[in-house]
């Protein structure tokens, strides 16, 4: 099946206008409903707070699809390297708008959210991207690459949390933060080798060789740089996790203590 030009350009331009909307209108009013603090922002908290939501509703929004691609897409799953159906290209079209909406955002407002990692990650995935909604080749690895996004929702309500002043020891803050480093190390850290023995199994095979060159360069430098960016950020989670744990763990020791002296 080859890719569909017309549903492809369609939902990435929907899906793009759709974000912007949420941003710079839905999330204003739908936050301000759920959340009083919200209001209490700075103009630059409320921007970050914005870029959050419309992140939330991508990832929830391409997980979900994601994860029901990769367990029943029959077209991709049966050749993961030419295999393409609608499902996957709707998607990735998805995620594309999204990308090219965020990065929009991000430039519009640098001197608030601005951040050249995230530059070069949307970058790196756009690039990859194209070259699955162009050529209909890999459709099922993009896919399997979008999963690293349902750890999104956790690492963005830990922001929200942290902005509405949430303390750093309460049950809901702990239990997320736990959720957050579960999730994004099984998503985004444990996916990688069985993704490279893949790779490194198909190396060479005729499917593989008619990629070209440039499909085959790109697949795995993007793979590459995504996923250093994901060991960086798994291993500053750990740490601010470990710390958390660490500084309960001294609380409880020091309200062991005093109970020990009150008896």
């Amino acid at each position: 099946m080859d890719t569909n030009p017309s549903l492809v350009i369609g939902t990435t331009f929907t899906s793009f206008f759709t974000f912007q909307l949420l941003f710079y209108f839905v999330s204003y009013w739908f936050s301000a409903k759920v959340s009083p603090g919200f209001n209490s922002l700075n103009f630059e908290k409320k921007i970050e707070w914005n870029s959050r939501v419309v992140s939330t509703c991508h990832s929830l929004v391409v997980g979900i699809l994601g994860s029901y691609i990769f367990l029943f897409d029959e077209a991709t799953i049966a050749d993961p390297l030419w295999g393409i159906s609608s499902p996957v290209q709707v998607n990735i079209a998805i995620s594309t708008g999204y990308l090219i909406s965020d990065l929009l955002i991000l430039i519009l407002y640098w001197k608030v959210i601005g951040d050249k990692y995230f530059i070069i990650h949307h970058c790196t995935a756009l690039c990859a991207y194209y070259f699955v909604l162009r050529y209909g080749v890999l459709a099922y690895i993009g896919n399997f690459r979008l999963l690293a996004e349902l750890s999104s929702p956790f690492v963005n309500q830990r922001w929200f949390f942290e902005a509405l002043k949430y303390p750093k020891f309460s049950r809901a803050n702990v239990i997320n933060g736990i959720l957050m480093t579960v999730v994004f190390f099984v998503v985004r850290i444990v996916s990688i080798p069985p993704l490279y023995a893949y790779i490194y199994s198909v190396l060479g095979t005729e499917a593989y060789l008619r990629l070209g060159v440039l499909v085959q360069f790109t697949w795995i430098s993007s793979c590459l740089v995504l996923d250093v960016m994901n060991v960086m950020w798994m291993i500053k989670i750990s740490k601010g996790c470990i710390k958390v744990i660490s500084l309960i763990r001294q609380e409880k020791a020091k309200k062991s203590l005093q109970n020990g002296k009150l008896d």
